[in-house]
């Protein structure tokens, strides 16, 4: 119980947002709208903390017919990435090295894993999480993991509750390329945000798998 304890403070810590319906309006979000170079694919971040090893918040980044993150619970927002429910629309480059470079500090790195899938998975997976909404805090794994089940291919993932855990078994599927992104960022990007402050990202130090 009291394993279960730290690791539900340490969730909440690092997501620090409850659930709050947001909804940009249409003319945002087309204006935002992206869509990357490259393979669709679908990606899992993980939080992981740097002193025990516990999953701190998970996040998925989706490119089908346009790029998308989906943060559950989560505290990043940028004004060029408009938000409807915990997911973001116009989710360039830039805006994930800036995300990345926000979660990644001296408490925390980030665990990327990436996998290709057919345009039309993508887009499964797209729909799947507007369908599951916003995430009320602590539960960006299992909101994330109950979309990702419903996505063609990715049935084997089951909900959990657990960063660490999902990683896991997201590790499992054919074809899944990792890398881990250390940064020495000092813990305090939250209250940038807050502040209004929207800093130019960083190069992280990046350590592949």
């Amino acid at each position: 119980m009291r394993f279960l304890s730290i690791a539900l403070v340490a969730l909440l810590a690092l997501s620090g947002c409850g659930p709050e319906p947001k909804w940009a309006s249409d003319e945002a979000v087309s204006r935002a709208s992206y869509r990357a170079p490259g393979n669709a694919s679908i990606t899992l971040y993980t939080m992981v903390s740097n002193s025990s090893g516990a999953g701190g918040h998970t996040s998925l980044m989706v490119n089908g017919s346009e790029r998308v993150l989906y943060d559950p619970a989560g505290s990043w927002l940028h004004p060029l990435a408009p938000e409807r429910n915990d997911l973001h629309y116009g989710f360039t480059e830039w805006m994930q090295s800036f995300y990345i470079d926000y979660h990644a500090r001296t408490t925390y790195h980030v665990v990327e894993q990436t996998i290709d899938v057919p345009l039309e998975v993508a887009n499964a997976a797209i729909a799947s999480l507007r369908q599951q909404g916003p995430a009320p805090k602590a539960h960006c794994s299992r909101f994330t993991s109950t979309a990702l089940s419903r996505v063609p291919g990715f049935g084997s993932i089951g909900p959990t509750w657990y960063p660490v855990k999902l990683m896991e078994k997201f590790a499992k599927l054919p074809g899944v390329q990792t890398r881990k992104i250390f940064d020495d960022d000092p813990d305090y990007n939250r209250v940038m945000l807050e502040a209004g402050i929207v800093p130019v990202p960083a190069t992280p130090f990046t350590a592949a798998n």
